[in-house]
């Protein structure tokens, strides 16, 4: 598996996609919304118990990877963190700024939450609120360290910064739709937290880019983009469930894949699609082909993981 640099992902910004940004604004409307549902939870929950605080040191990464789940520890914007939750017989319920949190573990080794943090996140305090089976509510606190993502000014054609009122109009139907797609959030627990590449091909470091078209400021880059021939095969990188399929203006051809318990990935740009909504997948199976479909200059996947109805950097996910 090669990692590219940033003298070579200069030359594979051809393939980038304007318009992911497209889809990341639907996310901070959803986020928005929810972030201030959060607040006023958290004004009203007395905590029950100590308040425990979590804080991740040195890089962004995961460790403990000895089993299915490892302990994330990467507590900055864009990252993901587990927060240990204690034993119990059943899993308690989590949730963050309104999203429901996945939780792995058992009653014999304990619970742990494992949550996303959204590429907006100020550095400071956030609150985990988590509900035990004795109807008890608690809120354990998440330190959220600071971490600057590079900057990357492109000159694009006007028509990819400024959309005419027919495209803007199709836009935000596609995003209206897509909206209950991004907060799935199923009962099935991910077997595993491993994911596969799914592509073959160079992958970038560019999650979390703060992008500058034309001189205009758009929102971060929101995924992993994998350089990749027209027509390489897009397989699963976990086992899941085909929750959308569509073709949309700024993504172009594009697969939602339930993971469960808030855990999906999307594909975009694609040239074929060779599932249909309410399909099981496995792990490495093929869901499509890569293509330059949507707001692109050139052929590649863009791939994004999203936990708690934000989305996360995919390489936390995969082996160094």
């Amino acid at each position: 598996m090669n990692v590219i640099t940033r003298r070579q992902w200069a030359g594979l910004v051809a393939c980038l996609a304007v318009g992911e940004v497209g889809a990341v604004s639907a996310v901070s409307a959803v986020g928005a919304v929810t972030a201030v549902s959060a607040v006023g939870a958290v004004t009203a929950v007395t905590a029950v118990g100590a308040v425990t605080a979590v804080s991740a040191v040195g890089a962004v990464g995961t460790v403990g990877v000895t089993g299915p789940f490892p302990h994330f520890d990467a507590a900055v914007p864009g990252g993901v963190v587990s927060v240990p939750l204690g034993r119990a017989a059943s899993a308690p319920q989590a949730s963050l700024n309104g999203a429901p949190v996945l939780v792995v573990g058992s009653s014999t080794a304990g619970w742990q939450a494992v949550v996303g943090l959204p590429l907006a996140a100020k550095p400071g305090k956030q609150s985990l609120l988590v509900q035990d089976t004795a109807a008890q509510t608690r809120s354990l606190l998440i330190t959220v360290q600071d971490k600057r993502y590079a900057e990357q000014r492109l000159t694009v054609p006007p028509r990819h910064v400024d959309l005419s009122p027919e495209d803007l109009a199709r836009h935000e139907r596609e995003r209206e739709h897509q909206k209950p797609v991004m907060a799935t959030f199923s009962r099935t627990v991910p077997a595993s937290l491993r994911m596969l590449q799914p592509v073959d091909g160079p992958r970038s470091s560019s999650f979390g880019l703060r992008r500058v078209f034309n001189g205009q400021a758009r929102n971060p880059h929101s995924g992993m983009d994998i350089a990749a021939p027209v027509g390489t095969a897009v397989v699963a990188p976990l086992p899941g469930t085909v929750i959308d399929v569509g073709d949309y203006f700024f993504n172009g051809k594009t697969v939602w894949l339930d993971h469960g318990s808030g855990l999906l990935s999307l594909f975009c740009h694609l040239s074929a699609i060779d599932v249909a909504v309410g399909d099981t997948v496995a792990a490495g199976q093929r869901l499509a082909a890569v293509g330059a479909t949507g707001r692109v200059t050139g052929p590649h996947l863009h791939w994004s993981v999203m936990l708690n109805r934000t989305m996360v950097d995919p390489a936390l996910f995969m082996a160094p």
